[in-house]
């Protein structure tokens, strides 16, 4: 049985320099790289390039530097819209994994940059990696559609709007697919693409991408609302204080549990099905990582 925590240790110091690496060599201004690098180093899980890896890992493919450069520039991607959800026009957080946020460091315009910086770079660093053209052209067009109007900032603006008013059950799903699902299914059909899977391996693992976006977005919301700032190294209770709609808010602390133990679930039908249309899939990574996602 693979353990995720030494999967980790093996991959995450050769995302961790890629993305320094190509932000140090790329970025002409002092102060912004400063502040690029001062949230890319802040450290955090590293879910969603760490999904690419897994993929790869479970369908037996060798990591290489373009597999690397692509899960840095998703991370990057991730990390710009960690700062600016934390501006005071957004959600005004003082802290990020356990750190004060860029804009109480940098200041408000210089957060702004340092992620503008982040976005723009993630897409040059895909422009230059080392995939092959048609590659590289696919996941340039699945990360824009996942990180843009389509994905991930529609669903910020989703959320944004719902601290107006109480959204329905459906509504807040279709948030979360956007602002929290969108990243987390590129990782999983960019896994299969670089692993050079079939289609129907690629749409499966999209469908599992689903399932565990939400599963991820609902542990979220039930930590927020029951953990505290020193285990999250970030403020709690900031929904509550935002008046935004959440699972727990809609289903109360018993539902939102029972609607993760449901995606859960699903995630792992999703797995069975791969597993018993590739006889190349070795499943263990991804399931480890639904299972750390259930409620201790």
């Amino acid at each position: 049985m693979k353990d995720f925590a030494d999967f980790r240790e093996q991959h995450l110091p050769l995302i961790e320099k890629e993305m320094a690496a190509f932000i140090n060599e790329y970025t002409t201004n002092d102060l912004l790289k400063e502040a690029m690098l001062y949230s890319i180093q802040a450290g955090g899980k590293r879910f969603r390039p760490l999904l690419i890896m897994a993929v790869l890992d479970s369908f037996n493919k060798q990591a290489e530097v373009a597999d690397y450069q692509v899960s840095a520039a998703l991370e990057m991607v991730h990390t710009y819209s960690l700062i600016h959800d934390d501006l005071p026009a957004m959600d005004d957080d003082d802290l990020r994994r356990g750190k004060p946020t860029n804009h109480k460091v940098y200041g408000e315009a210089q957060a702004i940059l340092a992620g503008d910086g982040l976005l723009t770079a993630a897409f040059q660093l895909l422009s230059l990696s080392r995939l092959q053209a048609d590659q590289k052209i696919l996941l340039i067009q699945l990360l824009s559609k996942a990180a843009g109007t389509q994905g991930m900032v529609a669903g910020q603006a989703g959320d944004l709007q719902g601290e107006e008013r109480s959204l329905s059950l459906e509504e807040l799903v279709e948030v979360h697919e956007k602002k929290t699902g969108a990243l987390i299914e590129f990782a999983l059909l960019a896994g299969g693409i670089l692993a050079q899977q079939p289609e129907v391996i690629v749409e499966l693992l999209g469908t599992f991408a689903k399932h565990l976006g939400l599963a991820f977005q609902i542990k979220d919301d039930l930590l927020d609302a029951t953990s505290s700032e020193a285990v999250l190294g970030k403020q709690v209770g900031r929904d509550a204080a935002l008046h935004k709609s959440t699972y727990p808010a809609l289903l109360g602390l018993t539902g939102a549990k029972a609607a993760l133990e449901e995606q859960l679930t699903c995630g792992m039908a999703i797995i069975e099905e791969i597993k018993q249309t590739s006889s190349d899939f070795q499943p263990e990574l991804l399931q480890e990582l639904l299972e750390q996602l259930r409620l201790s």
